[in-house]
């Protein structure tokens, strides 16, 4: 059974850093895709940063692009998102969002196409 287990999110004021971690088990997702999304209240979930491995590389939102870096520890199975320069529009529940198959460029974007997801974690950003 696959499982994906967010860990990392809190309060932080504006301008300060958090890292996000996303530890797999049931699957390595070794040649797949693995990333994050958030959702704000009322509001969709919308894509943050992804990796897709073998070649693949690391995809971000224009929001988040400069501020926020995805990486992956293979030894632990685990991705994860480094976050500086938080913003109050950064707070939502961020989830961890993997797919066994390395998704083509066109499609990393949609939520709908990621098979397997955390049960998120809150990050607050607010003085």
């Amino acid at each position: 059974q696959v499982q994906l287990v967010e860990s990392g999110g809190g309060l932080v004021q504006p301008g300060g850093s958090l890292r996000l971690s996303c530890a797999a088990s049931g699957s390595t997702f070794s040649s797949g895709t693995m990333g994050w999304f958030r959702q704000a209240p009322g509001k969709e979930r919308e894509f943050v940063a992804v990796f897709r491995w073998s070649g693949g590389g690391a995809h971000y939102a224009d929001a988040v692009r400069g501020r926020f870096t995805i990486s992956r520890d293979s030894a632990k199975n685990t991705v994860h998102l480094q976050m500086n320069s938080l913003k109050p529009e950064d707070s939502a529940v961020y989830y961890c969002a993997a797919e066994n198959s390395r998704l083509i460029l066109s499609r990393i974007w949609a939520a709908e196409n990621y098979g397997y997801w955390g049960q998120g974690t809150q990050v607050t950003v607010s003085s």
